[in-house]
């Protein structure tokens, strides 16, 4: 008897195409296979071919690269037209054709920051262009790498286009209707995107029927604009269809990562979702931070500065984990990332709502004793007391979001070492294979914490019984020899 085979599946183990078949074959033919498989691992779908090959190949490539030499170009074109008009547009001088009541406060905040129009209209032109060059690059990356998936392809179409589009309230271009084409090439392809992603066939079915509402209905808003039936021309149907649009983003992801996706595509799901939840969710936050705590500095130029760059900066997770999804996904360990994410989003909100909680009380507080404090005023002594109770509160209260977190997402932590010597020593008094293999498999699950154990046990070797021949006793050939 030996101890041939310790199969340990754990969030990090990718199953090859055809390995768990090959695997119990193999099992069923030579030994026995004994342990536990994870529910959902029955009926794993088989993972989508998107290699292309001959002429199909030849016409993607071709097609990614004539939308990226497009987007790019119109994106060139467009710069000094736009830089153009943001200056007409903060214009306040004499010469100015029709300047309003807003741009003329807004300059005056301008000047106060000790920024001119122009330093105003250079950050915002710079921002614009590492946005872009940041999907350009990403998408770059990944035609270089995966230019024989198609899948790759459409993502690099996909962000090549949507960087024009998410910048096209700020871009002026010429001619309109290349540019409009550009915008809406982004604005169908990121919907289909999430669609398709990762295996590149639509699921569930129908949303194939939702790529096709897609395109009529951003089809309808960047080229026939005036028709009456033009969603566009009703303010409630076209938001309703925009929602309608990302919200079944969200459940065709949702619906695939649950019902059809491996191991590998689980991956590939979170990585996208996350860098798309970070992106919108940080930005909402972000925002509505804003708005609800400092709703008069929300239209000044520290506010549009501040919201401008934060939410261009999330907005650039969204390539990075696409990039991540395809080319690293077996490589690092999305849920880490989730982990910390949780933990410490988390953590600030708990404490950012603790800290005004407390100033709030502790100013009441004092208003009462002193009877000189109005309620919109504040004094060092509480912010002074509400900060150090933030920083006593930091690090214990880390601590216990970092262990809820981890007790019901993340692998709790052994000490491997003393397990295992526990077991080596119990090892050499144990001769029933069968508590043996419940004691082994009951020890890499407590030191391991994995998803499944399966355990393999090579049978006794009982062709070499037909190479041994029994010879006779020698008490037996004496008794018959003469």
């Amino acid at each position: 008897m030996s101890l041939h085979q310790l199969s340990i599946g754990t969030g990090m183990h990718h199953q090859l195409p055809g390995e768990g078949e090959r695997g119990k074959a193999d099992s069923t033919m030579n030994g026995q296979f004994t342990g536990s498989a994870p529910a959902g691992a029955r009926h794993k779908p088989q993972q989508g071919d998107t290699r292309l090959h001959g002429k199909r190949l030849i016409l993607a490539r071709t097609a990614c690269l004539v939308a990226g030499i497009l987007s790019f170009g119109v994106f060139v074109a467009s710069v000094p037209a736009t830089y153009e008009a943001l200056l007409s547009l903060l214009c306040t001088g004499p010469l100015c054709k029709h300047p309003t009541q807003a741009s003329v406060q807004f300059v005056q905040q301008l000047q106060a920051l000790g920024l001119s129009v122009q330093a105003y209209a250079i950050y915002y032109m710079m921002l614009n262009i590492v946005f872009v060059c940041a999907y350009f690059v990403v998408a770059i990356v990944l035609f270089w790498r995966r230019s024989d998936d198609w899948m790759a392809l459409f993502a690099a179409f996909f962000l090549m286009t949507f960087a024009i589009t998410f910048s096209s309230d700020t871009l002026e271009a010429t001619p309109y209707w290349l540019f409009q084409f550009v915008i809406f090439l982004g604005a169908v392809s990121i919907v289909v995107f999430f669609y398709l992603f990762p295996t590149g066939r639509f699921v569930p079915r129908w949303t194939r029927w939702l790529s096709i509402a897609a395109i009529l209905y951003w089809g309808l808003k960047y080229f026939w604009p005036p028709l009456p039936f033009n969603p566009y021309m009703n303010l409630v149907f076209s938001s309703t269809g925009f929602l309608v649009f990302v919200g079944f983003m969200v459940v065709a992801q949702v619906y695939r990562y649950l019902h059809v996706s491996n191991g590998v595509q689980r991956q590939q799901t979170k990585w996208v979702v996350f860098g798309m939840s970070i992106a919108v969710g940080g930005y909402i936050v972000f925002a509505s931070f804003f708005a609800i705590f400092f709703p008069s500095a929300s239209h000044s130029p520290l506010a549009a500065i501040l919201l401008n760059t934060v939410n261009h900066l999330l907005l650039l997770l969204i390539p990075i984990s696409i990039a991540f999804a395809i080319l690293r996904s077996r490589l690092w360990d999305i849920d880490i990332i989730i982990n910390r994410t949780l933990v410490y989003s988390s953590l600030t909100a708990i404490l950012a709502v603790i800290y005004f909680a407390s100033v709030i009380a502790l100013q009441s507080l004092l208003s009462v004793f002193t009877g000189q404090l109005s309620a919109g005023t504040q004094t060092p002594v509480v912010i002074v007391a509400s900060t150090l109770g933030i920083a006593a509160l930091f690090q214990p209260l880390r601590r216990r979001l970092q262990t809820i977190i981890d007790r019901r997402f993340y692998r709790s932590r052994y000490d491997a070492a003393r397990t295992l010597a526990a077991f080596s020593a119990s090892l050499r008094n144990e001769v029933d294979l069968n508590q043996l293999r419940e004691q082994l498999l009951a020890v890499v699950q407590e030191t391991m914490q994995p998803a499944h154990v399966s355990l393999w046990l090579r049978p006794p070797e009982q062709s070499g019984q037909r190479h041994t021949r029994l010879l006779p006793r020698i008490d037996e050939e004496e008794s018959v020899a003469p």
